[in-house]
């Protein structure tokens, strides 16, 4: 029992911590967009909601909260390594790593797809639609960067329609998420931008992923796993 309120604190005090260092960084893209606060704090952002999931699983962990978790770490090295390179190498090295995490997601959330929108395949047109209009918008402007990027767009809107395979809050989480990219794919080929555009890039994306990882750290808890689904 003991145990049992430890692990439920540090499980608070790590989505704390997550909490104060989002609020930290939404103020200073709202403040200085490109500020040292800024660049400082979203690199921490995803170390802190890998260690929220960590504290709320226990060990064996599952396949599912071992590759949510590769996925975060992937999402990391594309909020870092751009950061020392210019131009397209930094845009493509940007998108690879998020294709990482996406893929990883997508390897995670494959066993429950027969749960997804998948078996409702009207529900799937809104998907189709929002990457085929980002695609339309976005391709006379992306030259020698269209097919990676819709590649990675495929990818994610693929991440976005699996994830309802874990309920209301993992969809919402990832079509939120699919919104933070779309944002920037917008912004950085069609021109379009609105009113503290990075910030909302960076809201979406951070409660996009944290409704995710919540949704995992539930499924875990309340839903008995076969042996055979990978505990290691």
């Amino acid at each position: 029992m003991k145990t049992h309120l430890a692990g439920d604190t540090r499980v608070v005090g790590s989505a704390l911590v997550l909490g104060a260092v989002s609020i930290i960084h939404l103020t200073a893209q709202l403040i200085a967009t490109d500020g040292p606060l800024a660049d400082a704090t979203q690199i921490l952002l995803m170390p802190a909601l890998a260690a929220v999931l960590l504290l709320a699983t226990r060990r064996p962990r599952s396949i599912l909260v071992r590759w949510v978790l590769l996925a975060l770490g992937c999402s990391w090295l594309g909020d870092t390594i751009p950061r020392f390179m210019t131009g397209d190498p930094a845009f493509l090295t940007m998108v690879g790593c998020f294709l990482l995490a996406q893929l990883c997601y997508l390897l995670a959330l494959r066993t429950y797809w027969r749960h997804s929108v998948l078996y409702r395949p009207w529900w799937v047109i809104p998907y189709l639609f929002a990457f085929a209009w980002l695609v339309i918008v976005c391709a006379p402007h992306a030259g020698s960067l269209l097919i990676p990027v819709v590649i990675y767009g495929a990818a994610l809107t693929l991440m976005a329609v699996l994830s309802t395979g874990l309920g209301a809050l993992a969809g919402a989480g990832g079509a939120i998420f699919f919104i933070s990219d779309a944002l920037i794919a917008l912004r950085s080929f069609a021109g379009i931008e609105m009113p503290a555009h990075s910030f909302w890039i960076m809201l979406s994306y951070v409660v996009g992923q944290s409704m995710i990882v919540a949704a995992v750290a539930r499924q875990v808890r309340f839903t008995a796993l076969e042996p055979d689904k990978g505990r290691v």
